[in-house]
């Protein structure tokens, strides 16, 4: 069974930024490289989806939440998505495109040390 995949205008933008904050540091040949790969990355996700473990983030939303890990090093990255339209024709929505280093989403932020 091959899944539809939907990308959120914030994972776009997200992605969109990823890309400028690497082409910044590293020549537009890598950055391409890098956005493509995370292109075929998400695509892959039109075939078993469920292959990815749960992300951090489920336990703070109703809906499963699972994550694509995409990168090495620096340059790694989460891809945070969900199955939507069980029943009907399910489909994968991409919703955003962190960082690995970013704090997880729903979380509270952690309280600066007192002086």
């Amino acid at each position: 069974m091959k899944y539809p995949i939907e990308i959120s205008s914030v994972a776009e933008a997200e992605a969109d930024n990823a890309f400028l904050r690497l082409s910044q540091v590293t020549s537009s040949t890598r950055a391409n490289q890098w956005y493509s790969g995370l292109l075929q990355a998400i695509e892959s996700l039109s075939q078993m989806p469920k292959r990815c473990p749960l992300a951090q983030e489920n336990q703070y939303f109703s809906q499963e939440i699972r994550q694509l890990l995409y990168g090495k090093g620096r340059n790694s990255y989460r891809i945070l998505f969900t199955i939507v339209g069980e029943e009907e024709v399910p489909t994968v929505r991409i919703l955003h495109i962190r960082h690995a280093t970013q704090q997880t989403l729903g979380e509270e932020p952690e309280e600066p040390y007192a002086t």
